[in-house]
């Protein structure tokens, strides 16, 4: 999503968000793992990257469910936090390209 011609700082807010992307996704495949009995999470590697991710990730987590909860067992906080994301960036990219192309008359 980074192009040229973006101001330095969309850029680096883009870039924190991509990242950030995807240590959603990381936890979530995680638990997944984690859940399906694939990951042994008596290994010392693998424990040390699920403390980072959920250190990373819960917090955010956190905030969303407790306004929305879990419905059937089903954890949504992750997918409204990609989809918010999402937003941010789209938000980010056309307020810059709106400041940037601006017109005066």
């Amino acid at each position: 999503m980074i192009a040229v011609g973006h101001n330095p700082i969309v850029a680096l807010l883009l870039l924190l968000l991509d990242f950030y992307w995807w240590v959603v996704v990381a936890a979530v495949v995680m638990s997944w793992l984690i859940a399906f009995g694939v990951l042994n999470t008596y290994n010392e590697l693998a424990r040390t990257v699920i403390r980072a991710l959920t250190a990373l990730t819960e917090p955010v987590f956190r905030q969303i469910r407790r306004v929305i909860p879990s419905v059937g067992g089903l954890d949504f906080s992750p997918f409204i936090v990609l989809v918010g994301i999402w937003f941010l960036e789209y938000v980010l990219v056309w307020a810059e390209a709106r400041y940037l192309y601006q017109t005066t008359v």
